[in-house]
């Protein structure tokens, strides 16, 4: 289980959807094995959820051939 003292060291990258007229953008961090989490960058000290690799990719992928 992650802990947010956890992720206070994490390495944020937003999404390559993102653009500078601050619309709605995700960011998600790398380095945590079989794990992805994923914030709102808009409020980077809120909360963050944390989803197993195997589903975040299917929600990708869901997103990206328009099943979603």
């Amino acid at each position: 289980m992650l802990t947010s003292r956890d992720l206070c060291s994490a390495t944020w990258r937003k999404s390559s959807h993102s653009n500078g007229d601050g619309g709605n953008c995700v960011e998600i961090a790398d380095g945590f094995p079989g794990l992805v989490p994923v914030r709102d960058s808009k409020v980077p000290d809120g909360p963050a959820l944390v989803f197993g690799a195997v589903h975040w990719a299917a929600f990708v992928g869901a997103f990206r051939n328009g099943s979603l």
